[in-house]
């Protein structure tokens, strides 16, 4: 089994640039248990979780359950994009920087220059965490797992649940100084799922999967966002498989609509209550929702 686990962290630290056996990637099911071991080993009472709003909840929500506070900003209008800054302004003495790139659920891009900005300018003793699970769809988003070579106080957060397609058989990694690995392990232990070892694995080495993949995923979402254009509806151009859209009325209640329509779309945030998170699928299922979705937002 071990051999299994070992194999991918050594293929995935060749593919990203670290020494294969050197102590950079810990393999683990999925991506949420070190999401969530990330925030119990860097945040406190007195260090808090620092996130955008709209953004991931479950790095939150890890943060509430140990009394840690948590602290949201916006992200920065027009460009949706993490407002760095204002995150350190905000929180100047936080435990755990969180920055998911491509952002859920907006699927918008913060800048390599911002997030290098908020790694060296983080308190000491903080991390920043790099949730990067919808990086492979993109076709713009930079990685920085370089900056993790660099021994930085970094923390990338791998899955192969998304673009891989692997969400049920669940494998995923944590990419950072061995360290910071080594604050984060001990919440967690247990064997790995040898079909997500395995799997994962072979994704590795299949050389034009994520070429391939990304451009399907492409060409849905952009045919849908030029079938929103056409009928003037808002939403919020996107870099990855999810979107937001403005359905000029309560997000629930527009998703109760579509679900009427057998059409189930995502949830809604606080902060923006009459936008909908929508997941691109593929061709067939995009153009239900084209039918729905004309028929329920008229």
């Amino acid at each position: 089994m071990y051999d299994y686990t070992d194999t991918l962290a050594s293929i995935l630290a060749e593919q990203e640039g670290l020494k294969p056996g050197a102590g950079y990637v810990d393999v683990y099911a999925g991506s949420s248990a070190p999401l969530h071991q990330s925030v119990l080993g860097y945040c406190s009472k007195d260090r808090a979780f620092v996130a955008a709003d709209p953004g991931y909840e479950a790095g939150g929500r890890a943060a509430k359950f140990i009394g840690a506070k948590v602290v949201t900003v916006p992200l920065r209008k027009g460009t949706w994009d993490h407002d760095v800054k204002a995150m350190l302004a905000k929180e100047p003495n936080g435990g755990l920087y969180y920055i998911c790139n491509p952002n859920n659920p907006t699927g918008t891009l913060t800048s390599r220059a911002d997030i290098e900005w908020l790694v060296q300018n983080k308190p000491a003793g903080a991390i920043v965490l790099l949730d990067e699970a919808y990086i492979h769809i993109s076709p713009n988003a930079v990685k920085c797992t370089d900056l993790v070579a660099q021994d930085k106080d970094l923390l990338v957060l791998r899955t192969f649940s998304k673009l891989y397609g692997m969400a049920g058989l669940r494998a995923g990694a944590a990419i950072a100084r061995p360290d910071i690995l080594e604050k984060i392990r001990p919440f967690s232990a247990g064997m790995m799922p040898i079909t997500g070892m395995v799997g994962a694995t072979a994704s590795l080495k299949t050389k034009n999967l994520v070429a391939e993949r990304r451009k399907i995923m492409g060409d849905n979402r952009n045919d849908t966002f030029d079938f929103l254009t056409k009928k003037n509806v808002e939403f919020i151009p996107s870099e990855s498989n999810c979107f937001m859209l403005n359905a000029k009325r309560p997000g629930k209640e527009f998703w109760a609509a579509m679900a009427q329509e057998k059409v189930y779309i995502g949830r809604t945030w606080q902060v923006w209550p009459e936008w909908v998170r929508v997941t691109i699928g593929t061709r067939d299922e995009m153009a239900k929702f084209k039918e729905a979705f004309t028929k329920v937002y008229a």
